[in-house]
């Protein structure tokens, strides 16, 4: 049985390891557009024709959208062509409308995520 000095000993170790201080908590940031993986473009083009998709080949392709969206509304937003809040709906009719897919709902709080 251990002596009550050293039980003691052991709590100091396992508390002095955690650092509760602020600068040494680890900061979740936002993710980047630039840093996402995106497939190549004749591997996009070609899931795009196709008609019949697998489950892994649709995830591919509505990755690739939803990335291609956000890169989209990126550009137009901090781009000081437009106006205010037309960037949604003009990326939306060119990512997916134009190509004959659905969008998912709530895409754009999803790309508010990324920087």
């Amino acid at each position: 049985m251990r002596k009550r000095t050293e039980r003691k000993r052991v709590e100091r170790k396992r508390t002095e390891g955690k650092g509760t201080e602020r600068s040494e908590r680890k900061r979740v940031g936002k993710k980047k557009i630039k840093d996402a993986r995106m497939i190549p473009k004749e591997k996009y083009q070609e899931l795009l024709k196709k008609k019949r998709l697998t489950k892994q080949e649709k995830k591919i392709l509505d990755k690739a959208l939803f990335l291609n969206y956000c890169k989209c509304v990126k550009s137009i937003k901090y781009s000081r062509k437009n106006e205010r809040g037309v960037e949604y709906p003009i990326c939306m009719s060119s990512i997916y409308l134009k190509r004959g897919k659905i969008a998912p709902k709530g895409i754009a709080e999803k790309c508010k995520e990324y920087l």
